[in-house]
């Protein structure tokens, strides 16, 4: 028997294994499609319910403790730094109620907590050698620390390479594909015109002055990010998570900000113009002296 297509604003009850968690269809269905978890919410199954919790909260026997970084990886595409034991334990999790994407990312972080312990694997003289070829690729090798600043490294491929405090200002990424990790590096002055970022995860890097046109920072985390008079003319930022970040002075205009987190986001000075920001929260964002001409503000909260 079917259940009743749910609304996706709907709100769902769930005992996970004795933890009762409130959410919504929307959050359950949206971010994974093809997990277990939008199967069971798509409308076309009987739910299971708990014969002691009441009529209409949904019960899985699975271990709750680690539900709630499902949840918020399913709402934010991000989840807090765990133990290794921890992450092991929400892979069991991902796995069981098949979301990919959260596997994968938790099997990226395990991996760089392993590249973490361990120096750098190429110093500045090879990447400059490598970039020579034709084709340059640097997926999954460790380039954390290195001064790689004023270097032509455009069209270079960093996906799932561990980028922490690397150094990349006044440097050359044009169209640049970056993974998911490049905490607290600097791109002080480069050019990252068209690059990719989705997904990634740059919190607390400074990318002041930088180039920044059309690059693609979806989903991506930014908290803490210094762009201040960054040029981000027509940049992606939808669900990008600016919570913090200084943009003071940034040139954002055209840019597309939809379901941006802007909580404590410093824009003051900042070319707004013709930027989307529909339904953005704004109440908690300073504001003061930024271009708001032509900028697309239906349902935003200010």
């Amino acid at each position: 028997m079917e259940s009743p297509e749910p609304s996706s604003s709907s709100p769902v009850l769930l005992n996970i294994g004795g933890k009762k968690y409130a959410t919504t269809v929307e959050t359950l269905t949206q971010r994974e499609p093809d997990s277990m978890l939008a199967a069971m919410f798509s409308g076309r199954h009987t739910l299971p319910q708990h014969p002691t919790t009441g009529k209409g909260m949904v019960f899985v026997d699975r271990d709750g403790k680690h539900f709630r970084h499902v949840l918020n990886w399913l709402r934010d595409g991000a989840i807090p730094v765990l133990s290794e034991s921890d992450y092991q334990q929400l892979l069991r999790e991902a796995e069981y109620y098949q979301l990919l994407g959260l596997a994968d990312y938790i099997n990226e972080r395990l991996g760089w907590k392993k590249a973490d312990s361990l120096e750098a694997e190429l110093t500045r003289k090879d990447v400059i050698k490598s970039i020579q070829a034709q084709r340059v690729r640097f997926r999954g090798v460790n380039l954390s620390g290195l001064d790689l600043s004023k270097l032509d490294l455009s069209e270079v491929d960093f996906s799932y390479a561990c980028i922490k405090n690397t150094d990349f200002s006044c440097a050359n990424l044009y169209k640049a594909k970056f993974g998911v990790e490049a905490l607290s590096s600097s791109f002080q002055n480069a050019n990252l015109r068209e690059c990719e970022f989705i997904g990634a995860n740059l919190q607390e890097s400074i990318l002041d002055g930088a180039n920044l046109r059309s690059a693609n920072l979806q989903d991506a985390c930014l908290t803490r990010c210094s762009f201040i008079e960054t040029d981000l003319h027509s940049a992606h930022l939808q669900t990008a998570n600016l919570t913090q970040a200084n943009l003071r002075g940034a040139n954002l205009e055209a840019a597309n900000l939809k379901g941006a987190k802007l909580s404590g986001t410093n824009l003051k000075d900042a070319n707004l113009q013709r930027a989307y920001l529909r339904e953005v929260d704004l109440r908690d964002t300073q504001l003061t002296g930024a271009k708001l001409g032509g900028a697309n503000l239906i349902g935003a909260m200010r």
